[in-house]
């Protein structure tokens, strides 16, 4: 009974040392998310249609590489303007690009903007999104200041 409690224990530390592991093997890499994405809406609509902040390139992670951000705000499928936008915003999906080429998917927001600054020498998004989004129940649009670290949003501040 003492050696069958041992190897569950034993396998339930393997499990959680792998399933970090296994959860980014999953991910393929892209070859370039603004070919991902555009497809994926060309398939979804007769006709779909992107305007120019579709997607936005820039270093996300500060690591000297360029990034992307993706907006469907920018999307006009079948003559709707941002299909998935509701009162929450838009979806904005941000992309790493990893060293060895290809960018993978970190996060994806209903926000309704950003804006990239820099602050105390890190470039760091300003999202602007819903007030329930910092607990309010006003009209004023909550502000939450994060940073990406690693392949993670890291929340600095919100108001």
């Amino acid at each position: 009974m003492l050696v069958k409690k041992h190897l569950m224990i034993a396998a339930q530390a393997l499990a959680l040392f792998l399933a970090p592991v296994a959860a980014s093997a999953q991910q393929e890499l892209l070859s370039d998310p603004e070919i991902y994405e555009k497809d994926h809406f060309r398939k979804q609509c007769k006709i779909a249609q992107f305007g120019s902040g579709f997607m936005t390139r820039l270093d996300i992670n500060n690591d000297g590489i360029v990034d992307a951000v993706s907006n469907h705000g920018e999307i006009t499928c079948d003559g709707t303007r941002g299909p998935d936008c509701n009162e929450d915003g838009c979806p904005y999906n941000f992309y790493l690009r990893a060293r060895e080429g290809g960018y993978f998917m970190i996060a994806t927001a209903r926000i309704y903007g950003y804006d990239f600054i820099k602050r105390f020498g890190n470039m760091v998004f300003v999202m602007k999104m819903h007030p329930r989004f910092c607990e309010r129940t006003d009209d004023k649009p909550c502000e939450m200041t994060v940073r990406v670290r690693g392949g993670r949003f890291v929340t600095i501040s919100r108001k």
